[in-house]
């Protein structure tokens, strides 16, 4: 009798997590947000989290917690499904290539969901430089190296490292002019402090329609859905540079696969609608979902590739 009882709650102790992923969720879904209000990967997460919600017949409730301490946040959270966190490619592959001070590992304390969407990058020049084209640029800057300067929202931001990428490729010398944040870093180019930089299209997006920013290349393997015009890079003459700002979704370690899947399934989901695409594209944004298997592959290959640009640049932020 002991033996059936013991078996018999070993079999329920096994089941509990199934049926808990089979009700999920059963109460409001928590999104951290890593970036400040406003900011590019936030207005998109609303998006889809409307849309996630909608299937879901729960609320989502998206928190803006910018930096380390939402990233902090969300490896500490419940691994039961109902915090999810937003990752970037600048949090998950790069800032651990650059800083071994960060106070959370992404390897460790966060599984892959999917991948969300991503910005393609553009190079602007701003117009008192006089440049039109991608060629009168690197011309320009090899004639006169180290002498143009370009900003980014800081050490080891994508800005930064697509434009360490780009003087390698290139064989320029340019100065980087670091900021507080994405919106300073265009402001300043916009009022002609600095010279050029490349941003996502979302952050910019407004300002080369206004005609207050020069649009020279897109850094992606094709040409944005939102500057049709802008030739890629390879286009313009710089063979092999390809790169793109992603942004994924996550939770912490020790989730149920069960939830993980089905919060997978709902991204790819809403992602897939047709309204959801059209309001990211409106944004300058595209969407990209893969499953979480996919996405965890391609970390992995954004990270070899990561490597080898950090070690041969001697980057790094300690």
């Amino acid at each position: 009798m002991n033996r059936r009882k013991n078996l018999f709650a070993l079999l329920l102790a096994a089941a509990l997590p199934i049926a808990h992923a089979a009700g999920y969720p059963e109460k409001p879904v928590r999104i951290i947000v890593p970036f400040p209000a406003g900011a590019a990967a936030d207005t998109a997460m609303r998006v889809v989290g409307r849309k996630m919600s909608e299937i879901w017949r729960q609320p989502v409730v998206i928190e803006n917690r910018a930096g380390a301490a939402g990233m902090q946040s969300g490896a500490s959270a419940r691994a039961d499904g109902y915090t999810l966190m937003v990752g970037a490619g600048s949090l998950m592959v790069t800032a651990p290539l650059l800083s071994s001070k960060l106070t959370y590992n992404p390897s460790r304390d966060f599984v892959p969901v999917g991948r969300v969407l991503i910005n393609v990058p553009v190079l602007t020049t701003h117009p008192g430089l006089h440049t039109s084209t991608l060629q009168e640029l690197i011309a320009l800057a090899r004639k006169n190296p180290g002498t143009l300067n370009y900003s980014t929202s800081g050490n080891g931001s994508p800005g930064h490292l697509s434009m360490e990428m780009f003087q390698a490729a290139t064989g320029t010398q340019m100065l980087q002019i670091p900021y507080k944040g994405g919106a300073p870093a265009v402001n300043e180019l916009v009022g002609g402090h600095v010279q050029l930089g490349i941003n996502a299209v979302p952050s910019v997006l407004s300002q080369i329609k206004a005609g207050q920013l020069i649009p020279l290349a897109v850094a992606s393997a094709k040409r944005s859905r939102a500057l049709p015009n802008v030739p890629t890079m390879a286009e313009a003459g710089v063979k092999d540079f390809e790169y793109d700002i992603w942004y994924a979704l996550f939770a912490p370690t020790g989730t149920p696969a069960e939830i993980v899947e089905n919060a997978s399934a709902t991204l790819r989901r809403a992602l897939a609608d047709p309204e959801v695409a059209q309001q990211l594209f409106v944004q300058g944004a595209e969407p990209a979902p893969t499953t979480s298997q996919e996405l965890a592959r391609f970390m992995q290959n954004d990270t070899a590739r990561w490597s080898k640009l950090v070690k041969e640049r001697n980057l790094k932020l300690d």
